[in-house]
């Protein structure tokens, strides 16, 4: 057997030195490296195999990192930290204590800006591109965006920029029509397209039209071709554009067949490349399926219903609406901002939008949610998916900052189901006709009910709960992460002392239930999976102040830090708002 050339790769200098004719064997290596790994440790996979020649030519014919590799949106870029200095701390991406998921400055000098939401990289390469001529640096600056990714708003807007430069930019359009779901819309129409090399479309190119110098498509997966094109354009001053296309998945028959599936398949037999079975035990649901099989549900009963989402028809389980309703199930892409301001639309004409985003990429749309639908107090529905904690994915993906950036927004109300049947009702209760704009928040996972579809039964805005009744000390709670709450209560030296209440809404809140609690004790615990920083807490301590109550409060949360990642039991093990550590601070508030 010969030896293997990527036991002798650690860094990009090592691919530079081997030979032309030797760098497919070092891709065939390289794309079985990250199956072995991702079969057991579990990841993003799909993106990775289809770019592993791209990632091989572009650090063979670049000075990385001297020359400066932006990628867009991290999820392909595996090979390209195993080649870069990780190859043998590779399996613990993702992990906690590990390497991230995602390209990091603080990790590598080879990962030149962060990445974890996409249609950044062209923005930030030129960024960079303009600070070399500042600069009189000379030096190649590369942005490798996907063509889901190239669809959003920020992508068209460095575009249109970079076109009026003369900044030494090379864009390359990793073109495979699938981003997590397949590409939708009339650019990706276009892509399709110009791959087909109709002559009307090479005499009328978008790309060209915005002054970049287009070369493509050329293949992807083509070491030769890739290398001689990469090196051409070194040559070209001003921006460049290549346009290649690749197969997702590619290298593993399974992931090319299914690349929603294989996009992050969880584990597989890495030689058969099959997912490995699921227990079969009954579980409770995922609160996306919940949603997902509520709006069927009330869309059957309610034709003003529509559903949208930016690009995660399968991650929110919009998928459900689109086969039920494809008339009414609305895929904008990766644009947040349209996608608020669509619902917006909508909603002035009295249809009743389910706009369906996920915590940490409602984000890149606060200014439509503040100025199209709050100041004009108009009753969309947003539903929150993946709120607090995610795990994996890490600081860039964790919805902990949604109760804070969407309390402080007039006309808003804010509520949290603390299980899957709130979460069913609380969907019942906002297509019956709110008169403000409702955010509603659910974490990633499976819930805790397994007969969950019971009948629908209206939720009183702004009304919370008790849960359980006690005598000396109150906990309050927001969302899912009342389970923790009653499981610390359980674990506590004298449970009978600690009562537990769900607020429910954040905003109304529930004053008349606040006043009862703080003239009836006088220690307060107030827990929550989001930032603790302006957020449920917060509104406590305000409430308090207001009515000039000295109660003592103890406010659990996120702390005030970026929380990298791990699996979601880990990470609240170190914010301490698992159950051991909850029950050790009402231990503390009892003794």
């Amino acid at each position: 057997m010969s030896e293997k050339l990527l036991q002798h790769i650690n860094f990009p200098k090592d691919v530079r030195s081997l030979n032309p004719e030797q760098l497919p064997k070092l891709a065939q290596e390289l794309r079985r490296f990250i199956i072995d790994v991702v079969a057991t440790k579990e990841g993003h996979l799909g993106a990775s195999l289809g770019v592993v020649e791209l990632t091989i030519a572009l650090h063979y014919v670049f000075n990385t990192p001297e020359d400066l590799l932006v990628w867009d949106v991290g999820h392909q870029a595996y090979g390209h930290k195993i080649l870069t200095g990780r190859k043998d701390v590779f399996h613990t991406n993702r992990q906690l204590n590990g390497i991230s998921g995602f390209p990091k400055r603080s990790e590598s000098e080879y990962d030149t800006f962060g990445v974890g939401h996409s249609s950044t990289s062209i923005s930030a390469a030129l960024g960079m591109a303009i600070a070399s001529q500042i600069k009189r640096e000379d030096k190649q600056h590369i942005a490798v965006i996907g063509d889901a990714s190239i669809a959003s708003g920020m992508a068209f807007e460095a575009l249109n920029h970079a076109g009026v430069t003369n900044a030494n930019l090379l864009v390359i359009l990793n073109d495979n029509a699938i981003g997590i779901d397949p590409s939708v819309g009339a650019l990706k129409e276009y892509l399709t397209r110009m791959k087909s090399k109709r002559s009307d479309i090479e005499q009328h190119n978008i790309i060209e039209a915005l002054n970049f110098d287009y070369s493509g498509p050329i293949d992807g997966h083509n070491l030769e071709e890739l290398i001689s094109e990469l090196n051409r354009l070194k040559e070209i001053a001003g921006p460049k554009f290549l346009h290649v296309t690749t197969t997702k998945g590619k290298g593993l028959k399974q992931a090319e067949e299914n690349q929603v599936k294989y996009h992050a398949p969880g584990k597989f037999d890495k030689v058969s490349g099959d997912l490995l079975p699921k227990p079969s035990i009954t579980q409770p649901p995922k609160y996306q399926d919940v949603f997902g099989k509520t709006i069927v549900e009330l869309a059957q009963q309610n034709e003003r219903i529509v559903g949208i989402t930016p690009a995660m028809l399968t991650g929110s389980s919009l998928k459900f609406m689109l086969d039920k309703f494809p008339e009414r199930t609305f895929d904008v892409g990766i644009a947040e901002q349209h996608a608020v301001t669509l619902a917006a639309g909508m909603a002035t004409e009295g249809i009743i939008p389910f706009c369906n985003i996920y915590s940490t990429f409602l984000q890149r749309a606060y200014d439509q949610i503040i100025h199209d639908v709050a100041t004009q107090n108009l009753p969309v529905i947003y539903c929150l998916d993946r709120a607090g904690l995610v795990g994996q994915d890490g600081a860039t993906h964790h919805g902990v900052f949604d109760l804070a950036y969407l309390r402080c927004i007039p006309n808003m109300i804010i509520f949290a189901p603390r299980n899957e049947v709130e979460l069913r009702n609380i969907m019942y209760t906002a297509q019956l006709g709110l008169d403000h704009p409702i955010a509603i928040r659910y974490p990633r996972g499976r819930g805790i009910t397994v007969d969950w579809q019971e009948p629908f039964e209206a939720i009183e805005i702004g009304k919370g709960v008790s849960i359980k009744e006690g005598t000396d000390i109150a906990v309050l709670s927001i969302g899912t992460i009342a389970k923790n709450v009653s499981e610390a209560i359980d674990l506590a030296t004298d449970k009978a002392k600690v009562a537990h209440y769900d607020l429910r809404f954040v905003k109304p809140l529930d004053e008349n239930l606040l006043h009862s609690v703080f003239q009836n004790f006088d220690k307060i615990l107030t827990i929550e999976d989001g930032t603790v920083n302006g957020g449920f807490g917060s509104a406590i301590l305000e409430f308090a102040a207001t009515h000039k109550y000295n109660n003592s409060i103890t406010v659990l949360g996120i702390p005030d830090t970026f929380v990298n990642h791990g699996t979601i039991d880990e990470l609240q093990q170190l914010c301490k708002i698992d159950s051991v550590s909850i029950s050790n601070q009402i231990n503390d508030l009892i003794k």
